[in-house]
Parts: structure tokens; C-alpha cells; sequence
């Protein structure tokens, strides 16, 4: 998968949302994406970073994409309702959803970490991915071809001391996956998958192995081939799996 050599085409007249726009695999995948010929709702907390994406996609000559400035720490269902209606009114259609926000704090034994801090944890990168593809849902449902990818996290794959809450709830991410994998079975046009990214050089990374060279890890743009093979139709047959980028 991550030799996939995708067509400059392959998302040409699709529309997808990507939550954590603004920096990041999320960026980078929006820029990916609108490469390959997608209109990309972005989807971030920070307006000044959005409108620095969308600039770059204007500039490289994508699809004029769509801002959703949009905090994810405290969606409800009222809002997120409304977020759904405002894209099914703006763009009438959606055709992928990529979950790459997120929400970590530091490398804390268990016995440091607060209930807060835990709470905090679980509703953005738990709660809300889930809240957010059930608003989605009808629209998803309605596109010929449809993906919902959930970005997940090697220490939630295989649990190690001091990530905590944080990979407690990307390991959530991978049931959330199978379950609902498992109750659109009887769909042909909609997947859901997660997508773990593995050591990558992002400000994540930076965070948790301060000591490593960014040379020597993958880059984001390294890894897109991955995302845009999810995303694209060549992966119709992929649900409900755990798809380890660096290892496929």
C-alpha cells in the first residue's frame, strides 16, 4: 500500500471532509487529496491555519475547497447536526471522511494523569470521531463510493507504559472500527477503516521522542499514498480493517 501509485484523478469529483486540517497529516492529506482532484472540507480549530491551507490548495491549482472552523473538544449533537447540514447544504454530497484531529498532552504514568486530563482525551479522539461519522452518516450513505478513515496510533495498537488515556482511547478507535464495519456490511458503498501512521515526523513525534532526528522519520508526504488509497476506489474491498501504513 504504501508503493500504491494512485491516478491523478483518483478523487475527481469527490468531496471529502478532513478533521485536524490545519497542520499535519491532516494537512498534508487535504493537500493530497486536492492533488488528486477532491474538494476538501477542512476541518480545524484555528481559522488563520485553515485559511492557510486553503490557500495552498488554491495555489496549487486544486478544487476551491470549504472552511469549517470547528472545535471538536466540545461538540455536542445539536452542533455537529448543524455542521452536517451545512455541508449537505454547501457541498450536497460527501464522499470520505478523514479523522485526523486530535488531542494528547504528554507522556504521564497512569497514576499522574487526572480525570479531567482523561475525559479531555476520550472526546477528542474518541467521542468526537464517532459523534461526528454518525452526523455524516446519511450523507455518506447516500455517495456511490464512500470512506470513513479513523486515524489511529501504534501505542494504541500495542499498549505501552505512559501513553495512557491517550492510546486508550486510539485503541477504541480500532473497535469503534470493527463494530461499525460489521453493522454496514450489508452496504457495498461505505467503509470505515483506521489508518495507523507509525513513527512520522510530525510535532507529535517531536513531543514524545524529543531526541530524534526529523531526518529520521518518515515524512507526512511519504505517507500518502496510504491515505489516498483508502480514500480512493481501489480500496472498496478494504473494511473494517487495521491498516499499519509503514508495514503494508
Amino acid at each position: 500500500m504504501k508503493n500504491y501509485l494512485p491516478r491523478p484523478d483518483l478523487l475527481a469529483g469527490r468531496v471529502i471532509l478532513v478533521t485536524g486540517a490545519s497542520s499535519g497529516l491532516g494537512r498534508a492529506a487535504s493537500l493530497a487529496f486536492a492533488r488528486h482532484g477532491a474538494t476538501v472540507a477542512l476541518l480545524a480549530r484555528d481559522e488563520a491555519k485553515l485559511e492557510a491551507v486553503y490557500d495552498e490548495i488554491l495555489a496549487a491549482g486544486g478544487p476551491e475547497p470549504a472552511m469549517f472552523p470547528y472545535d471538536l473538544a466540545v461538540a455536542d449533537d445539536r452542533s455537529l447536526e448543524t455542521l452536517a447540514g451545512t455541508i449537505t447544504h454547501h457541498l450536497t454530497r460527501l464522499d470520505g471522511l478523514l479523522h485526523s484531529a486530535h488531542k494528547f498532552y504528554s507522556l504521564t504514568s497512569l497514576q499522574l494523569q487526572t480525570l479531567e486530563q482523561w475525559q479531555s482525551l476520550m472526546r477528542v479522539n474518541l467521542i468526537a470521531p464517532f459523534a461526528l461519522t454518525r452526523a455524516c452518516m446519511p450523507l455518506l450513505q447516500q455517495a456511490p463510493d464512500a470512506s470513513v478513515v479513523f486515524t489511529g496510533e501504534t501505542h494504541g495498537h500495542q499498549p505501552s507504559a505512559y501513553w495512557g488515556g491517550y492510546a486508550v482511547a486510539k485503541s477504541g478507535l480500532e473497535t469503534l472500527t470493527r463494530i461499525w464495519a460489521d453493522e454496514l456490511s450489508d452496504n457495498e458503498n461505505l467503509r470505515i477503516n483506521t489508518l495507523i501512521p507509525g513513527q512520522v515526523a510530525t510535532t507529535l513525534r517531536s513531543r514524545t521522542h524529543p531526541g530524534l532526528a526529523p531526518d529520521t522519520l518518515t515524512s507526512v508526504d511519504d505517507l500518502m499514498p496510504c491515505y489516498l488509497y483508502l480514500m480512493g476506489a481501489d480500496s472498496r474491498a478494504v473494511r473494517g480493517q487495521i491498516v499499519e501504513c509503514q508495514t503494508t
